[in-house]
């Protein structure tokens, strides 16, 4: 019996990277990493990291501008693969909407932060911004009626969101009008959210893109996603055209982070040992699935092609949020799988 244990899995899978072939002597991996008790995972999505990036020449705020800040915040966010098809908002997305309403106002944004994680929905955005002051009050107009818009389009799925706009003191430096205008309309085009459903496998998401992070400040913008497919090349389709839209808008553009799918094998020996044992325990059929995900088999398999995968775990709900948690019931449930499975495999 071999226990590997990896670092890094949540930023960057580094862990799994490093371990290199002829290290492991066993032929069955039970990889410990899922979110739902009854269900068995053999097939997961791979990723990659596509991070743009540009500088822009600060400019001097005008005499007379009014300042405002506006926050999007209540949103529920979540894992950025296995919740991307749930329709929840991205704060980033949102924040774009009313920014592109200031590119007819005149607005000059001088500090953006929105999202944390690279695989987390981002919850909340800030926009710290100058306007002319006779424009004020026709852009607040606009951003209230759109804020009521946005909040009804996400009524179902996000009841706590807030668009709150607040005064502050006018900022002494701005973004360029032409950095301004050219990042609004690249998050405008950047694809957010799924992008194509799985052919081979029912209500499985094949590709999809988080919108994860964008920062403004100091006279440089950053913008970064993570793009995942269980099908490589359209993994890299997409990426190629977020790099599309990012390099057609004056930004550089660079791509990290690749790590490769896990393909399902449902003619599995261990597969089949797992199931068996799941209902000799618990009386219930378990469910089979290929997740949107990324789990370290798909990187394990390059150097183990031939090490028979399966994938389970105890419940976890509201992964990579403030409101992450495991099911102490489930642990229980997880744990005595496991001990039941290793004396039955051979």
């Amino acid at each position: 019996l071999e226990a590997l244990f990896t670092i890094d899995e949540e930023t960057g899978m580094t862990g799994a990277f490093a371990l290199k072939e002829g290290v492991l002597k066993g032929e069955i991996l039970l990889n410990l990493d899922t979110e739902e008790d009854d269900e068995i995972d053999i097939g997961c999505a791979g990723g990659i990291d596509v991070t743009a990036t540009r500088t822009y020449n600060e400019k001097e705020g005008t005499h007379g501008d009014a300042g405002f800040q506006i926050t999007v915040k209540g949103l529920t966010g979540g894992h950025s693969g296995m919740d991307i098809h749930r329709g929840r908002g991205n704060a980033n997305k949102i924040m774009n909407r009313l920014l592109y309403l200031g590119l007819d106002h005149n607005v000059r944004v001088s500090f953006l932060n929105g999202g944390s994680l690279r695989n987390a929905i981002p919850r909340e955005s800030v926009c710290k911004l100058n306007i002319v002051r006779k424009q004020a009050d026709s852009f607040l107009k606009k951003v209230k009626e759109l804020s009521n818009v946005i909040i009804q389009e996400l009524k179902e799925q996000e009841p706590n969101l807030i668009i709150e706009v607040e005064d502050i003191k006018p900022a002494k430096r701005v973004m360029g009008l032409g950095a301004q205008e050219k990042m609004v309309k690249a998050i405008y085009a950047a694809q957010n959210g799924v992008y194509a459903m799985s052919g081979a496998i029912d209500d499985l998401v094949e590709t999809s893109n988080n919108i994860a992070k964008v920062k403004v400040e100091d006279g440089k913008i950053t913008i970064g996603c993570l793009t995942r497919s269980s099908v490589n090349s359209a993994k890299l389709d997409l990426a190629n055209s977020l790099r599309s839209a990012f390099e057609l808008s004056g930004f550089d553009v660079e791509f990290s982070g690749d790590y490769p799918g896990w393909n399902p094998n449902p003619n599995s020996e261990i597969l089949t040992v797992v199931k068996d044992t799941y209902v000799s325990l618990f009386k219930e059929e378990p469910r089979v699935v290929a997740c949107h995900a990324g789990l370290e088999c798909g990187i394990l398999g390059q150097n183990y092609p031939e090490m028979d995968m399966v994938s389970f775990g105890p419940t976890i709900l509201g992964a990579h949020s403030p409101d992450e948690r495991v099911s102490i019931t489930s642990v229980q449930k997880f744990w005595s799988l496991l001990l039941e499975v290793l004396k039955r495999t051979n």
